[in-house]
C-alpha cells in the first residue's frame, strides 16, 4: 500500500505531537492534525459519517471517522493512557465498513509518539 502517503501522514502526526505534547483531549489533536495535513497539502476530511449496512438497509449509528486522508487512509485518534484491543477493533471495523485498505491508530498521549502508532492494512 502507499507507504509514501502514510509516511507523510505520520510526519504530520509527529509534528503535532512535538508542538503540543501529551495530555490534551482527542478533539484538540484532531483539530491540530487536520491543520498540519492542510499545511502539508494532504487532502483530508474530518468526522466523516460511516453508516452501517444491516440486512440490506443503511443505518446511521453515529459512527464517525476522525480523519479520512486521500479517500484511502482512515485515521483514528486517541488520547488515552494505553491503546487497548478495543481501539484496534474499532479501526479494523471502520476499515471493513468503509471498504478502505489502510488505517492508522494514533495515541497522542504517549511521551514518544512512535509508541502510540499502529498501522493496519486489510
Amino acid at each position: 500500500m502507499d507507504n509514501e502517503l502514510t509516511g507523510r501522514i505520520i510526519g504530520c502526526a509527529i509534528e503535532v505531537h512535538k508542538e503540543l505534547g501529551p495530555g490534551l483531549l482527542e478533539s484538540a489533536y484532531e483539530t491540530a492534525f487536520a491543520k498540519e495535513l492542510a499545511i502539508a497539502g494532504i487532502e483530508h476530511q474530518r468526522q466523516v459519517g460511516l453508516p452501517l449496512n444491516y440486512k440490506g438497509e443503511r443505518l446511521d449509528c453515529g459512527f464517525r471517522i476522525d480523519l479520512l486522508v486521500a479517500n484511502e487512509v482512515i485515521i483514528e485518534i486517541k488520547a488515552v493512557e494505553n491503546l487497548l484491543p478495543i481501539h484496534e477493533a474499532q479501526l479494523l471495523t471502520y476499515l471493513r465498513l468503509a471498504k478502505k485498505p489502510i488505517g492508522l491508530l494514533i495515541n497522542f498521549h504517549e511521551v514518544q509518539l512512535r509508541d502510540g502508532l499502529r498501522r493496519f492494512v486489510v
